[in-house]
């Protein structure tokens, strides 16, 4: 739980942002938008078993530059749902990601258990959240981390503080929200992070290339 003192800070913290965010907007240089709509069909061993179409309401609520919402099975019969919203700015009136922490329990998943989890990549190693959830009689491993030029953070406050670090230094505040969540409930919760965490290994070095730069 966040100490009182901390939540003092809140206030002034977002305030601080915003006017930061706000003061870097006229000079700021968004990059051109990925073409999330060619991401890659095959993936090291995992391959689009089918697009999962986004309501358009959600759409509207996220207000994200760009989406990519699909499917990825691989041989071994393991599925994964890859979500990613982009957002070209965080600018003072622009959108910006809606933590899972909130969307998950507006959609009726309630999280059981919650942490960090370090996975190393090809492309070095990444911290992102961990989350298993429950909605009814199902089960599902939940990982997610926010996505910018120059690096993977897991943390909310994190994100927000690296976010006036770089629009002061490289005049852009462009981020991805990156959600991968295995169900199957013939799995542990042991085994569907594995298989969250086999899919995180595949598909973050692709994200990492084909997403600004």
């Amino acid at each position: 739980m966040m100490p009182l003192w901390t939540k003092s800070l809140v206030p002034v913290f977002l305030a601080t942002q915003g006017l930061l965010v706000f003061w870097t907007a006229g000079s700021e240089q968004p990059p051109a938008p990925p073409a999330l709509s060619k991401f890659p069909a095959a993936i090291s061993g995992w391959t689009v078993l089918h697009e999962d179409p986004i309501d358009a309401d959600v759409a509207n609520t996220l207000r994200a530059d760009r989406l990519l919402s699909r499917t990825y099975a691989n041989s071994a019969g393991g599925q994964a749902g890859l979500f990613v919203a982009w957002f070209q700015s965080q600018r003072a009136g622009a959108s910006q990601p809606h933590s899972p922490k909130v969307c998950l329990p507006a959609s009726g998943w309630i999280p059981v258990s919650t942490g960090e989890l370090s996975i190393a990549t090809s492309s070095g190693n990444i911290s992102v959240n961990r989350y298993m959830v429950a909605n009814g009689g199902q089960r599902a491993a939940v990982l997610y981390w926010y996505q910018s030029a120059r690096r993977v953070t897991a943390g909310e406050w994190s994100a927000k503080l690296w976010l006036v670090a770089d629009a002061l230094r490289d005049r852009r505040t462009d981020t991805a929200l990156v959600r991968i969540v295995v169900e199957d409930n013939s799995l542990s919760d042991a085994a569907a992070t594995l298989v969250a965490t086999d899919f995180t290994r595949a598909v973050y070095p692709i994200l990492r290339e084909q997403l600004p730069r």
